[in-house]
């Protein structure tokens, strides 16, 4: 039996370039971060989109209906601007979500390992969280007849394709027998695919929003697009789900200039995509150097690696001797079930061969 969470969520914030460097005796300026899954490459036209000029200009508050962001994510996607709902980053929908469909005593379900925020926005509502492990022999796969199982408890099911911290695609097949066991119950709970790193997977739930219209696909411009400082996401979904998130939506959540860029970004997808390839490619290479020297990488399609170090303790120990060299891990606590593992983004080649420099003089 799944037991509901009772403690409250704490998700924890990367502390500072400056705030590590000054720990470990470090310049803010060698602290490579290892530990966010952002493009270690900015757009290639983000000083040209910043020069402006704006409209509304930069002395009155944004629009509120966001019309140029909202189209540009509606053509990327290919639906119609009124299925389109956008936020400041996918961090917003998910508020958005979790202060539309979750009241307090109410429940979600997530299934784990997977992002933390999920658990954290459950707790800020006043909700439960149904916790429901993946597969006993593969943490990258969803115990797909578990999730159904808890389908009738919950008001929100918060999925995640790729998954973060795994790095691995949903199968379909997976996802949809949950929406199809979603629509059979009396009051079907809101199923959210957390599409952030869709780009790098290529796989989408949005063509399945007019036959589940409990569906939520959430994206974002941060990972492929390189564009996570300015804090832009956007969801698709059925109308009717669209409209029940716009009554909580801030009118003025993202500033005029980070609208504009995010939807250049989205209106000019090939560099995106050619991050994707450069990305994938170095990953691969990654993952066969990290072998190399004993780091296991479980399979990814994302921008980012979740590698086998050992048991909690050893993988503590490489974080902790990363960091003194100016490497920024993603670590995982004592009670997680990814304890042993650290999470590595991929970075530039020269950044990637500081890390594996680091790596081959370890004495772990």
């Amino acid at each position: 039996m799944i037991e509901p969470a009772t403690t409250s969520q704490v998700y924890t914030w990367e502390p500072s370039n400056s705030a590590i460097a000054a720990r470990y005796g470090l310049r803010p300026e060698d602290v490579l971060r290892f530990d966010t899954n952002t493009s270690p490459l900015p757009p290639p036209f983000v000083a040209e989109a910043l020069a402006g000029p704006f409209e509304p200009p930069l002395n009155e508050y944004p629009d509120s209906a966001y019309e140029e962001l909202t189209a540009a994510a509606a053509a990327y996607t290919g639906v119609a601007p009124h299925e389109v709902i956008v936020g400041a980053g996918a961090d917003e929908i998910l508020d958005l979500v979790a202060k539309a469909y979750l009241a307090a005593g109410s429940a979600a379900l997530v299934p784990i390992p997977t992002y933390a925020m999920y658990g954290v926005l459950t707790a800020q509502r006043g909700a439960r969280l149904m916790s429901v492990p993946r597969t006993r022999d593969d943490l990258l796969r969803l115990d797909v007849d578990k999730v159904i199982a808890e389908l009738p408890k919950v008001s929100v099911a918060w999925l995640c394709s790729p998954n973060n911290p795994t790095g691995a695609i949903e199968p379909a097949a997976s996802i949809e027998a949950i929406l199809r066991a979603s629509a059979q119950l009396p009051a079907p709970p809101l199923i959210v695919v957390d599409e952030a790193y869709f780009e790098y997977g290529s796989e989408t739930v949005i063509p399945w929003r007019h036959e589940y219209p409990n569906l939520l696909g959430v994206r974002t411009v941060s990972k492929a697009f390189a564009l996570a400082g300015a804090r832009v996401g956007y969801a698709v979904a059925d109308r009717r789900v669209i409209e029940r998130l716009e009554r909580v939506r801030p009118p003025g959540s993202i500033s005029t200039s980070s609208a504009h860029l995010g939807a250049r970004a989205l209106r000019s997808p090939d560099y995106a995509l050619a991050n994707v390839r450069m990305l994938s490619t170095e990953r691969d290479w990654l993952a066969a150097k990290l072998a190399q020297h004993g780091w296991t990488a479980s399979p990814s399609v994302t921008n980012f690696l979740l590698v086998r170090i050992g048991d909690h303790e050893v993988a503590e120990q490489a974080a902790d001797a990363l960091l003194h060299a100016g490497i920024v891990p993603r670590t995982f606590g004592p009670a997680n079930p990814l304890r042993g593992h650290l999470r590595l983004t991929v970075r530039t080649r020269a950044e990637n061969q500081r890390l594996l420099d680091v790596v081959s003089r370890l004495q772990i």
